[in-house]
């Protein structure tokens, strides 16, 4: 399931209120990348920009957790623990933009979910999806 393992010549510092150090099973660490790879497919499919957005968003943190639990830790429910997905993500593939789009999409989906503020629109949706899937592109997940 993953194709592409030039992420791994780093050294990342997981935090513990955030990462319990844990060894995952490899069929554990493909159902975690199956259930990323089920939202893409999902916001692939769609022609509603909402749920394009909520998906793509979704196949981005879910991929975050898979190549996380490959790297031996499992992530904690804290606050804030989407942007240290995020960030962990950016870091080992080497990717600044993850932080940067990735984040961004995390605000707008806060303002939805909470504020009821975002309502994202076909084309800012389709630029989120091919963001993500090009995510997954380099972390070789198919």
């Amino acid at each position: 399931m993953f194709q592409n393992q030039n992420y791994k010549d780093y050294m990342i510092n997981f935090e513990r209120q955030y990462f319990q150090k844990l060894s995952f099973k490899e069929e554990q660490i493909r159902q975690f990348a199956k259930s990323a790879l089920h939202d893409l497919k999902i916001a692939e499919t769609s022609d509603i920009p909402d749920v394009i957005f909520k998906f793509s968003y979704d196949a981005l943190i879910k991929l975050g957790i898979a190549l996380i639990a490959k790297e031996g830790h499992k992530v904690r429910s804290a606050a804030g623990h989407h942007v240290k997905i995020l960030e962990k993500l950016s870091q080992m593939l080497k990717e600044e933009d993850i932080l940067v789009l990735g984040n961004k999409m995390r605000q707008e989906r806060n303002s939805n979910l909470y504020d009821g503020r975002f309502f994202v629109g076909e084309k800012d949706s389709s630029e989120y999806l091919d963001f993500v899937k090009s995510i997954f592109k380099k972390a070789g997940v198919k």
